[in-house]
């Protein structure tokens, strides 16, 4: 029997317009699934797990991270400072040791957040060495996992890298704390050379650009070796790694209730293995409305710039802005980003501490025209909204609204801000899965109300 006697199934195929059907499809898709707003208050959908007066629905407990932006009373949020608490410390007394000792804070940060207390100096140095010998990516990981299948977006890339690791593991379904401690440390580790070399397989496979391959250093922070491995001099100085090092402290954690914090729960709880709840995580921090927001901030101030001709005129800035919350310019969303915070009220404090870091680099950078374009955005911004709206809520500033101008004067990349958010929350994402391991021990099961009664079946030939 020789091959001809066997049908080529590519070659046989009929060809079809695959677009067109698939765009009939989406329409009966579409009209199929309304569900309207009344039916969501008739049965008391909470949603986006939000309750009536804007607080979050209760679904667990966490004693990993707390975000305060208000208080309750007699069933009414009262705004409040907003204050960021890893392990009941606030972040900012954090920051503020690993400057007076001129350390890098995230890996003690790290450490903080996995268990839940501070470490000593010679915690500290232990923990610093075993995630510098980590750092490396197991033998041909790079050039199968990597190079043969690069993507223009790097956190599907980071996800995919996650999901690789599983079979790179030797016990990779070992649920035992120490082994998911293990799982977790490597991760934390790693995830900057995966996020790095996925960055420099897409300069080579999409952006035509020369790749560059930097072997991490043991004896380098997260933040030395981030910024190492994806400059092709692999030059930087103490400062910018000092300031890349804070916004990692600064995204490495923000409380249990996050889209991305909940996913790691959700899924752990199903009793699966680290690599599918970390990398359902990565694929939750990529969206629009959580970790990629950063890009969106810096999106919207490209077309600000573009648009404004005076960026010292508030009166004309304030122009522009209405014509964005009225949906007549920028992408017709009618949001301002960088703005507003589900929790936060008065302040967002991370975005109080990048802004004066901002303020310091943008002078020695000469960019402090567009710096204070920033600050009048942050101060005007909310008071268009409420014009718009006028329901009261207060706005302020998030930490989007700085960070990606912060990492655009560190010359990173804009397709690495988002990958740079997994690259520090991390950290938080494998404390809350060793978290709900410990603590949790029930999965997760909320309910959905089917508002479609039951229909008699009708066979194909009556249709």
């Amino acid at each position: 029997m020789s091959y001809s006697d066997f049908e080529d199934p590519i070659r046989n195929t009929k060809k079809i317009n695959e677009k067109k059907i698939v765009s009939k499809l989406a329409k009966i898709a579409q009209a199929n699934d309304p569900i309207s707003n009344e039916l969501y208050t008739k049965y008391d959908v909470k949603r986006g797990l939000r309750n009536a007066n804007g607080t979050g629905v209760l679904v667990g407990l966490t004693s990993v991270g707390d975000v305060v932006g208000y208080k309750v009373e007699n069933d009414k949020k009262i705004a409040i400072p907003g204050k960021l608490l890893y392990r009941g410390y606030d972040v900012a007394d954090l920051i503020a040791d690993a400057e007076k000792h001129n350390q890098f804070g995230y890996e003690q940060c790290a450490y903080l957040l996995l268990f839940g207390k501070l470490p000593t100096q010679d915690e500290l140095d232990e923990f610093n060495e075993l995630l510098g010998s980590l750092r490396n990516l197991p033998p041909n990981f790079t050039e199968d996992m990597i190079m043969k299948a690069p993507s223009a977006d790097i956190m599907n890339k980071l996800a995919r890298g996650v999901l690789a690791s599983y079979s790179y593991d030797d016990d990779p379904e070992d649920r035992s704390l120490s082994n998911v401690l293990r799982q977790c440390i490597q991760l934390i580790s790693r995830f900057s050379t995966l996020a790095a070399y996925g960055y420099q397989a897409k300069r080579r496979y999409y952006d035509y650009k020369s790749m560059y391959i930097h072997n991490p250093l043991p004896e380098l922070s997260t933040a030395e070796n981030f910024l190492r491995l994806i400059r092709n001099n692999k030059a930087f100085t103490d400062d910018e790694a000092k300031l890349l090092d804070l916004a990692l402290v600064l995204h490495a954690e923000h409380g249990g209730g996050n889209n991305s914090s909940l996913t790691v729960h959700v899924v752990t709880s199903a009793d699966t293995d680290t690599y599918s709840a970390i990398g359902a995580a990565v694929g939750s921090l990529k969206g629009r409305r959580h970790g990629g927001a950063n890009i969106q901030v810096m999106e919207m101030m490209d077309d600000i710039k573009e648009n404004v001709k005076d960026w010292t005129s508030e009166t004309e800035i304030r122009e522009y802005l209405r014509k964005i919350v009225n949906k007549e310019a920028y992408n017709r969303t009618g949001l301002i980003y960088g703005l507003g915070h589900a929790v936060y009220t008065i302040n967002d404090p991370r975005a109080s501490i990048l802004r004066d870091k901002a303020a310091k680099l943008a002078r020695e950078k000469g960019l402090e025209d567009e710096y204070n374009l920033y600050k009048i955005i942050e101060r005007i911004g909310p008071e268009v909204l409420y014009e718009k709206h006028g329901d009261g809520k207060r706005i302020c500033a998030n930490v989007d609204l700085y960070s990606g101008f912060i990492y655009s004067m560190l010359n990173i990349p804009r397709e690495l801000f988002t990958p740079l958010f997994a690259v520090s929350r991390i950290a938080g994402w494998s404390a809350h899965r060793v978290e709900e391991i410990v603590a949790g021990g029930r999965i997760y099961r909320p309910a959905y109300k089917n508002i479609l009664a039951e229909r008699e079946y009708i066979p194909i030939e009556k249709r």
